[in-house]
């Protein structure tokens, strides 16, 4: 017995032998994917180098990441404008409403998808998870033209009232997350005399709100970097949202080759979904892991 189980433990470890070949092949794909996270984060890192060079630096046609002299006052001018802040400050009446309100109507609907049986639901899901793949590009005229009449552009309605009522993308994953609560619960609420809505605000809401958090960050990075419908229907620079307020940025200071506080603002508006993606970087993916299940 000894004799045979000596035997398969030298099978397997002759199996498990790494030859010159496979350490060649894991060689070449490891350099291959070195260059290929360097050719990505490169243009971020010499973004952020440009934000500290000057004038003469970025226009001497010397490719480096040190600056020297280190300019610092680029990002103070930044702060200093006023259209800068108002930018910010307009994302942020963008963000707060959309995050509450539409957060809440998701993932009421999400709960409505998983743990609620009515007909039609798997008709009306796929009916609703289709428009995914309709682009903003197919229905940006006609919304144009339906605030233009509801004399809603060149405000932040537009920009609020559509993400008031739901995220397709949120929707989906949190009825993926829910379907892997136990529909028990919702059966012994309801012998404990809860209504649907108690159901959903007492015992499932508190279960999701890992994948809720989630879904809320992705949403908040989508909104803040959104740039093409601020674009489209808003025309004041006062209603102008950060990402509209950079690119005007960018036409205005490049024709003075102003590229360092070109750079510094976008650092600047980089930094608040660079921070919660590297925060919350492990619950994003086990989140979409955990919504992946069935």
């Amino acid at each position: 017995m000894s004799v045979k189980v000596k035997a398969n433990a030298k099978d397997y470890a002759s199996s498990r032998v790494i030859t010159t070949k496979d350490k060649t092949i894991n060689v070449i794909v490891f350099i291959l994917l070195a260059l290929g996270a360097v050719s990505t984060v490169f243009p971020l890192i010499y973004m952020v180098a440009t934000s500290f060079m000057t004038k003469n630096q970025i226009l001497s046609g010397s490719l480096t990441i040190f600056p020297d002299p280190i300019l610092i006052g680029k990002y103070s001018e930044v702060m200093k404008k006023g259209q800068f802040i108002s930018g910010i400050l307009n994302t942020v009446k963008v963000e707060i409403p959309v995050l509450l309100i539409g957060g809440f109507t998701s993932s009421l609907s999400a709960f409505a998808f998983a743990k609620m049986n009515f007909r039609g639901k798997n008709a009306l899901f796929l009916a609703l998870l289709a428009t995914i793949m309709i682009p903003f590009a197919v229905v940006m005229i006609p919304q144009y033209m339906m605030f233009t009449k509801l004399r809603w552009t060149n405000s932040l309605l537009p920009l609020i009232i559509p993400g008031c009522f739901g995220n397709v993308s949120m929707i989906f994953f949190l009825r993926q997350n829910l379907y892997s609560i136990p529909s028990d619960l919702m059966d012994a609420a309801k012998l404990d005399g809860c209504g649907y809505f108690g159901i959903y605000a007492r015992v499932f809401l508190p279960l999701m709100k890992g994948a809720l958090g989630t879904q809320l960050m992705l949403w908040f990075m989508g909104i803040w970097n959104d740039y093409l419908a601020p674009t489209i229907f808003l025309r004041s620079e006062k209603m102008w949202t950060l990402q509209v307020v950079i690119r005007s940025f960018n036409s205005y200071y490049a024709i003075q080759s102003d590229y360092a506080l070109i750079m510094a603002a976008s650092v600047i508006a980089m930094v608040p979904t660079l921070l919660l993606f590297f925060l919350f970087q492990r619950v994003i993916i086990e989140s979409i892991a955990i919504s992946g299940i069935k």
